[in-house]
C-alpha cells in the first residue's frame, strides 16, 4: 500500500519469450525456494521487452531508464564480496516524467556468457537483467534471472579408469569404470574385482561427492556434498568376487566439472568408493571424474542456429556408441598399482 505517497508507485515485468518457445528449467534459489528461468547460450541473443506499468492515479519523474544485462559471482559466505564479470548497459529512455503504462523493446546480441549458472553453498554465480529508473532521491530497481548453460563439445579423449588399490597384506582389489568423463544423463559403468581379502568386509557404498571450493589465500572455503550413494554389495566378499556398477547420472542435480572460475571458485565431482568392515572402520577411495552437458536433442523449443552451438559437434561415427554407454573406450593397458596402508587419511583407500 502507498503510505503518505512515500510507497513505489511503478511495477515492472520482462517479456522474454512471447511465444513460448523457449526452454525453462526450474533453478535452486535457496533451501526452500526454487523458480522457473529461461535457458540461455553462450553467444545468443537476449532480448525482450519491459512493461513499465504505473499505479492508478499516478506519474513517476525519472532522471533516465537503464537496462543492464550482468553476469556475477556472489560469496554467500560474504554478501559484501559480489564480482561483476559482465556488464552490459542500454538507456531505454532520457529523463523525463511517466504518465502511462508503457512497453520498451531491448536487444543485448551477441552476448558473451562464458560461464554456466550456478548456486551452490558458498557461491552463486548468476546473470540477470537489472531495470533501473532513476530517481532523485531512490531509485527503482527490478531483476529478472535467466538460466545460462555450457554446451561442451564431445571429449576427443575418454580413457577408462583402471586401478589396483589396497591396504599391504590385507586388502587389494582392482576398480574399473568405463569412461573417465561422462554428460550429465550419462550412465556410470564399471566393476569391482577382489584380489585379496583378509578383512572382514561387512557392505560396500559407491557415492558422488560434489567438492566446491571457494576464495584464495587463508579465505578459502572448502564445502563437500554427497550427491548421491548407493550399497553395490552386501556381506564378505571373497578372493576373485566381481562386483558390477552401474549409476544413472540424469536423476540428480549436477552441473558440469568447473575450474578455477574467475579465479574465484571450482566445482569438481568424485567418486567415492568405501568399504566397511565389522567393526564399522571405512577404508575408501576417490577418483575424480569430469562431467560436461551435451545438448539436448528434442527438449529445446527454441529455433537452435548454428551461431548458438558454433562450439558443438556432432560426434562421428566412432563417438556415437559412446553415448550410449556401449561404444569401446580407450583403456590404460598399465594401471597404476597403488598400495596404501590403513592409517593414510588422504583421498586414498584409509579407515
Amino acid at each position: 500500500m502507498d503510505i503518505l505517497g512515500l510507497g513505489s508507485k511503478v511495477d515492472a515485468d520482462f517479456i522474454l519469450d512471447p511465444k513460448g518457445q523457449r526452454k525453462q528449467v526450474d533453478v535452486k534459489i535457496d533451501e526452500t525456494k526454487r523458480s522457473s528461468q529461461y535457458v540461455y547460450y553462450n553467444g545468443e541473443d537476449v532480448a525482450g521487452t519491459v512493461q513499465i506499468k504505473l499505479k492508478k492515479n499516478s506519474k513517476v519523474e525519472h532522471q533516465g531508464i537503464r537496462l543492464e544485462f550482468v553476469g556475477q559471482i556472489e560469496m554467500l559466505s560474504d554478501r559484501s564480496t559480489i564480482h561483476e564479470f559482465t556488464n552490459l548497459t542500454k538507456l531505454l529512455a532520457f529523463p523525463g516524467e511517466l504518465t502511462e503504462n508503457v512497453s520498451m523493446d531491448f536487444d543485448f546480441l551477441n552476448v558473451e556468457k562464458p560461464y554456466e549458472s550456478y548456486m551452490g553453498i558458498n557461491i552463486k554465480l548468476r546473470y540477470f537483467l537489472r531495470l533501473t529508473i532513476i530517481k532523485r532521491f531512490s531509485n527503482n530497481v527490478f531483476e529478472r534471472d535467466i538460466c545460462v548453460q555450457q554446451l561442451s563439445q564431445y571429449p576427443e579423449i575418454n580413457n577408462s579408469i583402471k586401478m589396483e588399490v589396497g591396504i599391504e597384506d590385507c586388502l587389494h582389489i582392482e576398480f574399473e569404470y568405463n569412461k573417465s568423463k561422462y554428460h550429465l544423463k550419462d550412465v556410470i559403468v564399471g566393476k569391482i574385482y577382489f584380489l585379496l581379502v583378509r578383512i572382514k568386509i561387512k557392505h560396500m557404498e559407491i557415492a558422488i561427492i560434489k567438492k566446491e571450493s571457494s576464495g584464495t589465500g587463508p579465505n578459502i572455503y572448502a564445502e563437500n556434498e554427497t550427491i548421491a550413494k548407493y550399497e553395490i554389495m552386501d556381506g564378505a566378499p571373497v578372493r576373485g568376487e566381481s562386483i558390477p556398477i552401474r549409476l544413472f547420472l540424469a536423476g540428480y542435480d549436477l552441473t558440469p566439472t568447473m575450474k578455477d572460475i574467475q579465479r574465484k571458485f571450482s566445482v569438481r565431482y568424485f567418486l567415492n568408493l568405501v568399504l566397511i568392515d565389522e567393526e564399522e572402520r571405512r577404508y575408501f577411495k576417490q577418483q575424480e571424474i569430469t562431467l560436461w552437458r551435451k545438448q539436448d536433442k528434442d527438449k529445446d523449443k527454441t529455433k537452435q542456429s548454428t551461431k548458438q552451438y558454433a562450439h558443438f559437434e556432432r560426434p562421428n561415427a566412432a563417438n556415437q556408441s559412446e553415448e550410449n554407454g556401449s561404444g569401446t573406450n580407450a583403456t590404460d593397458n598399465s594401471p597404476a598399482t597403488e598400495v596404501v596402508s590403513s592409517e593414510n587419511k588422504s583421498d586414498a583407500f584409509s579407515d
